[in-house]
This record gives C-alpha cells, structure tokens and sequence, in this order.
C-alpha cells in the first residue's frame, strides 16, 4: 500500500481548470481542503493537528480583537479561499486561489468589491496574511506561497515556524526578514498598532 503525504500537489499540465471548473470542484468536494497555484497545480491540503489548530486560533484571535478596535477591515479564517490576482508571468500562470490561516483585508477595498463577490472566493488579495508551517507542511512549498501572496500584492506576510523557531516576514518590495522566536512583530503601516509578541513554540 502507497501511503500518500499531504499536502498534496497535482500538475495540471494536461488539463487546465477554469475558475469556474476549480469553484465547482471545491463546491463539489466540501470535505476537502483545495487551493491552486499560479501555475495551475491543484493542491489539497492537509488537515492539522490539536497544537497547530490552537496556535493558528490564538494568532486569528489577537488579529481579530486589534480589529474589533480599530475598526479598520475585516478579518478571515483558514476556510476562505481567495481568488488572488494574477502575480504570475508568460502562459503558465493563472489567478490563484489560496486560503491564509489568517487574512485581513483593509475595509473600503473589501467595501469596493460586489455582494456576489464577497459570497464566492472573493477576487481580491489581502493586506496581510498569517501562515503556520505545520510539521506536515513542505517548507519551500510554504515559502513559495508565502511569494506568491507578495507577487499577487498581499502587503505583508507573516510565516511562523514552530519547527524552526523563527518567523519569516514578507513585505512588498523589500527582501524577506528572518527572526528567531521569542520576538515581537509589528503590523507596521498595514496594521496600525496592531503588535504580537511571539513565543518560542513548545514543540
């Protein structure tokens, strides 16, 4: 028996997925976890575990209260999937659809986008995402998402690395940052106000 390891990464090279194609599949297939790259890869995910879906709660959290007082955007889960802008180049490339393990999005750009729109996968990239390597996740996979969020005009990125003890920040024009944990990090002009202090991750 081959044991498959998630997440799972299928190159579309013969069969290239509509956006239409790709929503109805994910609205076919609830139960599954699905993104695709820029490059067309169709990818599900992993579930994670009870630590992982602690840590990614806590840092939803924290996001959510500085919204809540702030007042300034609206703030995602893991379960949306946005159709992000096409950061890619030459025919390879489409739009992707990615689900950050927290987003924000800053008010009136959300504002500007149709009620259909904001049903669906919302066509429109976050300011500022949150991902979480899991033990389960491919780091230079994550890394390259992590890019793929900038290239589509995410404004900052936060990866946290339990495995690694570190943080990764992403910010657009500016080359990656890496630090090791404990640390503090700052919402900067995205967040305004917005600080969370990292500790080290029990592993």
């Amino acid at each position: 028996m081959v044991s498959l390891t998630l997440p799972l990464v299928l190159e579309m090279r013969e069969v290239h997925l509509t956006d239409e194609q790709f929503y109805q599949l994910c609205r076919s297939n609830p139960d599954l976890s699905l993104e695709r790259s820029a490059k067309g890869a169709l990818i599900v995910m992993s579930p994670i575990g009870g630590e992982g879906g602690s840590y990614e709660m806590d840092l939803g959290g924290e996001l959510y209260l500085w919204n809540k007082q702030s007042v300034r955007g609206k703030v995602f889960s893991s379960s949306t999937l946005f159709k992000l802008p096409n950061g890619g180049v030459g025919e390879a490339s489409s739009s992707s659809f990615r689900s950050p393990d927290a987003a924000w999005v800053e008010l009136s750009r959300w504002q500007a986008l149709t009620p259909e729109q904001r049903r669906n996968f919302p066509p429109i990239a976050p300011d500022f995402v949150i991902e979480l390597c899991s033990p389960t996740d491919d780091l230079e996979l994550l890394q390259a998402k992590m890019q793929e969020y900038i290239d589509a005009g995410v404004r900052l990125g936060w990866m946290l690395n339990p495995q690694d003890q570190q943080v990764e920040i992403y910010r657009q024009g500016q080359p990656k940052e890496v630090r090791q944990l404990p640390t503090e990090l700052s919402g900067g002009d995205v967040l305004p106000g917005f600080v969370l202090p990292v500790p080290r991750f029990e592993v």
